[in-house]
């Protein structure tokens, strides 16, 4: 058991990725906090896992929904060790100009202000426990991007910057800081991603990626498990590509 005993809260854990990372960290012995503005979905999730899971309905635009999800989490199970920010958002594909301010301030909210928040409310915490694990996920968007996303890759290109610095800073309390910069995956968001949810489109996502195929919740699971257990003690400050090749 990879994770035994650990305490891991997980935003946007409802579905996609975020819901990998719940599975495989429960299989692997951890206890899952379940966080996600669609309070059916994380119930669901959380009720499938088991009693392992609790869910709290979070909504990461309020810093005060961070404070009851971490206490939420003290109180069934006395300790937070992983925080994993992994609620995301973006725009439709297209025009840079088209994309409406409302739309741009939800970006920057829930991909970047979210990060912010995660911090104030566990940090703290985690320095008292003797250290602790934040993972982000953030994306190849910020890394090399896409015509079309441009808002959206700015905001995953801050979350990794923020990931570095944070790393910095932080490991004097044993805090260890990384990133995930997963590839287009098989996620409620791929259709944004894409503009349009076509065969033809499909496949010119596809062979952008070297290794031929779009991300998926397990590949993103897998290393997140990675990066918060034991085996990376040395690893900090790290945006690790699960991308297929994309990057190169």
């Amino acid at each position: 058991m990879r994770l035994e005993n650990k305490v891991a809260i997980i935003t946007g854990a409802a579905s996609g990725f975020g819901e990998g990372m719940a599975r495989r960290f429960a299989e692997e012995g951890a206890r899952v906090v379940v966080a996600d503005l669609n309070a059916k979905g994380a119930e669901r999730v959380a009720e499938e896992i088991g009693d392992n899971a609790i869910w709290t309905q979070t909504d990461v635009l309020l810093r005060s929904e961070f404070d009851e999800m971490v206490y939420a989490a003290k109180s069934a199970f006395g300790r937070i060790d992983i925080m994993i920010n992994n609620a995301g958002y973006t725009h439709r594909n297209g025009d840079m100009l088209g994309v409406d301010e409302e739309t741009f301030d939800l970006i920057t909210a829930i991909n970047m202000k979210a990060i912010y928040h995660a911090a104030l409310a566990v940090v703290p915490i985690m320095d008292r426990q003797g250290g602790g694990v934040i993972l982000t996920t953030a994306s190849t968007a910020g890394i090399r991007p896409r015509p079309g996303l441009t808002w959206y890759n700015a905001s995953k290109g801050w979350a990794i910057t923020a990931t570095k610095s944070m790393a910095v800073e932080l490991a004097p309390k044993n805090i260890r800081v990384n990133c995930l910069c997963p590839v287009a995956g098989e996620t409620g968001m791929l259709e944004k991603f894409m503009g349009a949810d076509t065969p033809e489109i499909r496949e010119k996502f596809r062979a952008s990626i070297p290794l031929g195929r779009l991300s998926t919740p397990l590949d993103i699971a897998n290393a997140a498990l990675w990066l918060a257990s034991d085996e990376a003690a040395f690893i900090t400050g790290v945006a690790l590509e699960v991308d297929g090749g994309r990057c190169i």
